[in-house]
């Protein structure tokens, strides 16, 4: 990876991904390029200086000179920032996507660890000594061996975030999102539906050669991981609101049954604050990450996710 001096030419520099690349080689006149998408993750808007002295023609030459990323072929590392194209003049505020760990809405985040931990098997839960059944699981501690067996869960609201405008009006239908892309790591976790015991696994959309699965989820076929966000709710959206994405997280077949992943990818450590749902003494551990777009506005958010096993 490097990065292309633009500062006296305009440079196009395009690759394939190794997905691209993979359906290229099957040469069965199958690959063909329907559509696109562009990002601005290098750039710096605040490098606009409309005090420039030599007048307005030199306001952007700053963020026009920036140095760009040489492409790359690694889908999951690139176009963070993607950019998008609305026809409407009158917006003076663009939607975006806001983690909620309000307390009380059981999607606080593990305060010791600022992530949401998953415990991957039943011997990392901790048991209640008064009746030798699992302990109800910690703030911001997900059940990944049994998902359906925790309350808590990984909420993501949606809407215009600014105190401007009165969040008891209705957002524009053209701003709601109704439909999320949420890419993770397929050799750890999966996606689970929020509600009830029963915890049913989403259907996986695409799994690229980085092993990173994505699920594509819409309001009409997805209902129990997209719904609508209300006025009355307690939200980090201050402002007119669209809709709520909410999940949990399962633990992958490989964590819960060895330590491989944990040995290869992960580290070790004493047990997290000794908090309630875990059980005493060394845990290894692997940090990820989840990312979720909207698929609207192309706003995109990553999420803290650590996996956790008893040694």
């Amino acid at each position: 990876m490097a990065f292309l001096d633009n500062s006296g030419d305009i440079i196009l520099d395009a690759v394939l991904t190794d997905t691209g690349r993979m359906r290229l080689a099957k040469g069965d006149g199958s690959f063909k390029i329907v559509k696109f998408a562009l990002a601005d993750d290098e750039i710096n808007y605040g490098l606009y200086d409309s005090n420039h002295s030599s007048g307005s023609s030199y306001y952007d030459l700053s963020i026009l000179q920036t140095p760009v990323l040489e492409a790359f072929t690694n889908n999951a590392s690139s176009m963070k920032s993607r950019l998008l194209t609305i026809s409407r003049n009158d917006l003076l505020y663009l939607p975006v996507l806001r983690l909620n760990t309000i307390a009380g809405n059981g999607s606080e985040k593990h305060s010791a660890s600022s992530a949401f931990v998953v415990v991957v098997d039943e011997n990392t839960v901790g048991v209640d000594s008064s009746n030798g059944l699992g302990q109800q699981l910690g703030t911001g501690i997900l059940n990944g061996n049994i998902p359906g067996d925790s309350t808590n869960s990984v909420r993501i609201d949606q809407g215009l975030d600014t105190s401007e405008i009165s969040k008891n009006l209705v957002l524009d239908p053209d701003l709601v999102e109704t439909q999320y892309i949420v890419e993770m790591d397929n050799r750890l976790g999966y996606l689970v539906t929020p509600n009830g015991s029963a915890a049913t696994p989403a259907q996986i959309s695409f799994v690229d050669d980085d092993q990173i699965s994505s699920y594509y989820l819409t309001a009409n076929t997805d209902a129990s991981f997209i719904s609508n966000l209300g006025p009355t709710a307690q939200s980090p959206i201050n402002g007119p609101r669209g809709t709520i994405l909410e999940f949990r997280i399962g633990a992958s077949i490989n964590l819960r049954t060895n330590s491989h992943l944990f040995d290869k990818l992960g580290s070790s450590g004493a047990s997290l604050a000794n908090d309630a749902g875990l059980a005493l003494g060394t845990h290894k551990f692997i940090d990820s990450i989840i990312r979720v777009s909207g698929v609207t506005t192309g706003y995109s958010v990553d999420i803290p996710v650590r996996y956790v096993k008893k040694s």
